[in-house]
């Protein structure tokens, strides 16, 4: 039964269902946090086992979904009226896709998986040569390019057309309207809701989680901070509480600020690279990585390794197209809202090139620096001359031992002295920004679909879902850590992923709606005129 409420206010049911599962998982992971971590390890392991084949298609399908859909006859409708125009400037609302769409992951990420697959990967026979580390990057720019912009273009491109052009809720209920008819309203609109709080609670978490272990990296390798669980507990409390503060404030103030400012450190960090690194060897692989990710995009999208069927796919491929779905109601709500005015074809092409094209950039950068000083490291031995050391720049031995560590050692293998010392501080507080972005945004997003798609939910709310997407973070860090925060973007990814391709039924029904409406608006208005002359 559908308990109704004004506007502005709370949706009782979903917001208490949904408090009390995000609760008591909660207090499970801090009374039991090995037998909470056991059961969720055992329940990813079991999707993993059986749905890989379907993470990988599904992922595959959305791309080729929404460039079909910027191609099509329904690239003209707007995302609002017709009238309307875009609220944010294009470097604005770059900014703020970028700061909410990756974020943490990719710092955190961006020196540490091409290390990884410069050292092995199942397209190459042997490691740490040149065409490692071309494979190394195809990979990389494969599990952060076109793929997740995907997911969150599909969600984002439903609910804006649903939300304003159709003047529905903004709540993922609102996607699967042509399909669920007046169970929109109902039990079944309730689960949905329910379900994208619970795939944006736990996505979110294995963020704050990511980017709380390499903060405490950070601040080690600045102020000599031991990395222990006690710190990484403290952070969250920290960052949760300013994160909370910024998203009280609203969209339009804390959270485009801080996605500016972030956008200006990543600036700030990423010319540091270009003027103190190898410039003319990051030029030239970005313009060659670029390529030949595109070259093997199609290939790879749909790849499932059945041969040898080890369990490289599952470790990385399948749980970022997981977590990348967990994801997807949080940033595509976000992206939803300040993507207003623009029209289909300029949403899908904004969200799918732009971000992936500075995506890749910020991957070469601070991957690809790292694979030079491996590949091109040099020694002197005992007889004065200087000879190869391919592998030993030390940036892979902090991968293999500490992933959180790998952008500090890379940072200080560019510059040891007082410049490296200033990227590394400034890189710090970019992931504590990047933290604070995305648990503000995440919790504006939650609190949007608990009432009802109202664009300012209660104050009271935002603070308590702050409060708990920080609880979440923190149980999974208690529970095991990097292992235990993969198991969860895995988990709560999989019933939302189910909704995704609903929606692509939905949001393909609802744009053929409205082409039919303009076109017969337009002939009417043709004869009309014919008439009159």
């Amino acid at each position: 039964m559908s308990i109704a409420a004004p506007p502005g206010a709370m949706n009782r049911s979903v917001t208490l269902f949904s408090t009390l599962v995000v609760a008591l998982f909660v207090l499970l992971g801090v009374i039991w946090p090995e037998q909470t971590s056991s059961a969720a390890g055992a329940l990813s392991g079991w999707i993993l086992q059986n749905f890989k084949w379907y993470f990988i298609a599904l992922v595959g399908a959305c791309l080729f979904y929404c460039v079909w859909l910027a191609i099509s006859r329904y690239g003209h409708i707007r995302l609002g009226q017709d009238h309307e125009r875009p609220e944010y400037s294009y470097a604005t609302w770059f900014s703020m896709l970028f700061s909410a769409g990756m974020g943490i992951g990719l710092v955190f990420w961006s020196i540490a998986e091409p290390i990884y697959h410069f050292q092995s990967n199942p397209f190459i026979t042997t490691g740490m040569t040149p065409e490692a580390a071309t494979t190394a990057l195809r990979i990389t720019f494969f599990h952060w390019g076109l793929h997740p912009w995907a997911i969150y273009c599909l969600t984002g491109l439903a609910l804006a057309f649903f939300g304003f052009r159709r003047n529905m809720p903004l709540t993922i209920r609102s996607c699967l309207s042509p399909i669920l008819g007046k169970q929109t309203n109902g039990f079944w609109g309730h689960a949905v809701d329910v379900l994208a709080v619970f795939a944006t609670v736990f996505g979110v978490a294995t963020s704050l989680g990511l980017g709380v272990t390499q903060m405490n990296a950070g601040l080690n390798h600045i102020l000599g901070i031991e990395v222990n669980l006690t710190n990484k507990l403290i952070l969250i409390v920290v960052i949760s509480a300013i994160a909370t503060l910024s998203v009280v404030s609203g969209v339009g103030r804390g959270v485009k600020w801080l996605s500016v400012f972030n956008m200006w450190l990543t600036v700030v960090v990423m010319a540091f690279l270009i003027i103190w690194g190898p410039t003319r060897f990051l030029l030239s692989t970005w313009l060659q990585a670029s390529s030949d990710y595109l070259a093997n995009v199609i290939p790879l999208s749909f790849w499932t390794d059945s041969f040898s069927n080890s369990t490289w796919q599952n470790s990385w491929t399948v749980f970022y197209w997981a977590w990348w779905v967990s994801w997807a109601p949080f940033v595509g709500m976000f992206i939803a809202r300040i993507s207003r005015g623009r029209t289909v074809r300029e949403f899908v092409i904004g969200v799918l090139l732009v971000p992936t094209l500075l995506g890749t950039l910020w991957l070469t950068l601070f991957g690809g620096t790292a694979i030079y000083l491996e590949l091109f490291h040099t020694v002197v031995n005992a007889a004065g001359e200087t000879v190869a050391a391919v592998g030993q720049a030390g940036i892979i031995d902090a991968v293999n031992k500490d992933v959180a560590s790998a952008l500090y050692a890379t940072l200080a293998q560019v510059d040891g002295g007082v410049i490296g010392s200033i990227a590394a501080v400034i890189s710090t507080l970019l992931i504590a920004t990047y933290f604070i972005t995305s648990a503000d945004s995440g919790t504006l997003v939650v609190t949007t679909i608990l009432a009802d798609g109202h664009e300012n939910p209660p104050t009271s709310q935002r603070v308590i879902w702050g409060a708990l997407m920080g609880g979440a973070a923190a149980v999974l860090l208690l529970s095991g850590g990097l292992s235990a925060i993969q198991t969860s973007a895995i988990t709560a990814s999989f019933p939302f992923s189910f909704v995704m391709i609903i929606m692509m039924f939905g949001l393909l029904k609802g744009l053929k709606e409205e082409h039919m409406h303009y076109s017969f608006t337009r002939e009417a208005k043709a004869q009309g005129v014919t008439e009159t002359a």
